[in-house]
């Protein structure tokens, strides 16, 4: 009251700021209306009287809300997904998904850990194979089941490794791979790792920058750019002459791939209305698998590690033909605000439905012809950090994509044994597929189970079945251990062994799940306007989870059980934070950073008739200082209003 009062005498003063850091009134209304009342001077001529005669430029107004309904209004408008084009943009987005499967995938075969001999010549030069101790009686098999280690250079193993050359005997199909090619056993095995390690940083450094830019400059320059350069760096992997230049150009090749992943995820969730969008994220991922499974026949048929490295790269040559065919995303140019740009596209889309612009009962173009003016507005994903629930929302997902991602490996290191020696089924082929059918089991299972429960209780669910699988192999194994070396237990320890595959087997399929479907919830409830970030810190957080994995194999397994259980404490953390997350289920995606603030969480049960939500709704959102009446309170949610504050299909 003090300061009201002291503004009336002075005339005015400065306005406070609003939530948004702007100046109320500022430029419009609110400067008449702190200058004091009556008649301007008479000696305001002149130079005075020129400057009061220039009028204050009248503040932006808003959007047409129409425009930013894209959902709603943009794409009912041009047929959702029954148009003919929109098909085949999205078939378009599925098929580069089987050349990503062969690229994901590659490190099994290039950088299988063979079986290797000492070949030494006698004195009639005659060839004896001398076998490596520790090395021939694993089932090298790659990225899935590790082999052993480093040996150490004391004792025998230093003398054993002491060869000029070596003998090998490759599983994955191939003839020579890179271990063969360059002898990356014994002193140079650690350089295995390291190449295994280029691919992955590579991808997570290709999502945090590639995310960023293709909020900036738009997903169509992204992909097209990734597709030139992969081309570039992936061939040219092929030609390496040394070890070195074959990991410094597979980082290079897992940065361009990140950017074609994210980006043609982005389109495709950008493509679709909100009850077709997970089934054909779906599609994607199982063509994806498609890639995995048919990578052993590919290897098989090419037999030299230089021509499968070719042979994956090639494919993506199809794809320079997206800078004809592709179009930008309609909805980030919307969200943007780039309306000349969005018009044209508009007018293609209606030329290939053959559809005709009379159709247009919510008047969609000419609230488009009177925006067109207006200057584009693009956002950085740094903006996140003044928000009060988007972040949380995205660091919470993040975290589950790390914890995921991770906690795999150690439900397969599982199934070798803590010792990580030996393959349960002594087969390359064998440890690839199991690895590959469950994880195509984990998605088939997640199609019923989020049709059912929505995106928030089957993430809760997939994360619930990790944390009792990581708990129990953890403590319930233990006991088992320690109860069966009791003289009349009549245990023995192959049924340890048995719960403790039993568990890993429901670990790795639930693990699977949570981090994929992870990547989906943050892309949905991420604004478009920085959905391109967003997507890049939840795939990079998975990046990171994988690259776990060749982290232990280069300490030899060293602290395996530390790091199952930071994992598994992990995962409890993620089954109180998923609670707070909201559920995107057929709700309309955000299009900028006040619409993806409106998705609040709400109650997994849904409320009775009569009896008063306990969370807040739309209308408490615009002012949570609790200031507001209750009447004001109770008529915040209209009947076509979900609890997200977004308007329902």
């Amino acid at each position: 009251m003090a300061i009201d009062r002291r503004r009336e005498a002075g005339g005015g003063g400065r306005p406070l700021p609003e939530e948004n850091g702007s100046v109320p009134g500022a430029g419009g209304g609110g400067s008449a209306a702190a200058a004091p009342p009556g008649p301007p001077p008479a000696n305001a001529t002149g130079a005075g009287a020129e400057i009061q005669a220039v009028p204050v430029p009248p503040p932006a107004a808003a959007c047409s809300p129409l425009l930013l309904d894209y959902d709603g209004s943009v794409l009912p408008f041009l047929g959702g997904l029954g148009g003919r084009y929109q098909r085949t943009l999205v078939l378009l987005t599925w098929v580069p998904a089987l050349f990503i499967g062969f690229s994901k995938f590659s490190d099994s075969f290039l950088l299988d850990q063979p079986d290797f001999w000492c070949r030494e010549a006698d004195g009639q030069g005659n060839w004896s194979g001398s076998l490596a101790p520790g090395h021939a009686n694993h089932s090298g098999n790659g990225s899935i089941f590790p082999p052993p280690g480093l040996p150490t250079p004391a004792g025998g193993n230093a003398s054993e490794c002491d060869c000029h050359e070596w003998y090998y005997r490759i599983r994955a199909g191939l003839v020579q791979n890179v271990v063969s090619k360059w002898d990356l056993v014994c002193d140079s095995a650690w350089k295995v790792h390291i190449a295994k390690f280029s691919l992955l940083v590579g991808l997570i450094f290709g999502h945090l920058i590639t995310g960023c830019i293709a909020d900036w400059v738009g997903r169509r320059p992204v992909l097209l750019f990734s597709v030139i350069f992969i081309l570039i760096f992936g061939l040219t992997v092929a030609l390496s002459v040394n070890v070195t230049m074959f990991s410094t150009l597979r980082f290079f090749e897992g940065f361009c791939l990140a950017g074609i992943v994210l980006s043609l995820y982005a389109l495709r969730i950008e493509l679709c209305p909100p009850g077709h969008r997970f089934m054909i994220t779906m599609v994607a991922s199982f063509i994806e698998m498609a890639g995995q499974f048919l990578m052993p026949g590919l290897a098989a048929l090419c037999r030299d590690w230089q021509v499968l490295q070719a042979v994956i790269i090639c494919p993506f040559l199809l794809m320079l033909l997206y800078w004809v065919i592709f179009p930008e995303s309609l909805r980030w140019l919307m969200a943007t605000q780039q309306f000349e740009a969005s018009k044209e596209l508009i007018l293609q889309f209606t030329h290939k439905n053959r559809m005709n612009t009379e159709s247009d009962i919510k008047g969609v173009m000419p609230e488009l012809e009177k925006e067109i003016a207006r200057r584009p507005k693009k956002v950085c994903i740094v903006k996140v950090v003044g928000t009060r629930n988007l972040w949380k929302n995205i660091v919470v997902l993040c975290v589950n994509s790390l914890t995921g991602y991770g906690i795999h490996h150690c439900f397969a290191k599982s199934m070798m044994g803590h010792e990580a020696k030996m393959a349960i089924t002594h087969n390359f082929y064998a440890d690839y597929y199991t690895m590959a059918g469950i994880a195509l089991a984990s998605c088939l299972a997640m199609c019923p189970v989020v049709g059912f429960l929505g995106r928030r209780g089957g993430l809760l669910l997939f994360m619930i079945l990790t944390a009792l699988a990581s708990l129990l192999q953890l403590g319930l194994l233990n006991l088992i251990g320690k109860y069966s070396q009791l003289p009349d237990s009549g245990m023995s320890d192959s049924v340890k062994d048995k719960f403790s595959t039993a568990f890993s087997i429901v670990g790795m399929f639930s693990s699977h799940a949570v981090g994929s479907l992870s990547v989906f919830f943050c892309a949905e409830i991420t604004p478009t306007v920085i959905r391109g970030g967003g997507l890049g810190l939840v795939l990079a957080s998975a990046g990171f989870g994988r690259l776990t994995a060749p982290i232990m194999e280069l300490h030899n397994q060293k602290g395996y059980f530390l790091h199952h259980v930071i994992f598994a404490c992990c995962t409890l953390i993620c089954i109180i934070c998923i609670l707070l997350l909201p559920e995107s289920k057929n709700q309309n995606l955000p299009e900028n950073i006040p619409d993806g603030e409106h998705y609040t969480r709400q109650p997994l049960l849904p409320h009775k008739k009569g009896e008063q939500p306990l969370l807040l709704t739309n209308s408490e959102l615009k002012d949570y200082s609790g200031l507001h009446d209750s009447s004001a309170v109770s008529d915040g949610i209209s009947e076509n209003t979900t609890a997200n504050g977004m308007k329902s299909m």
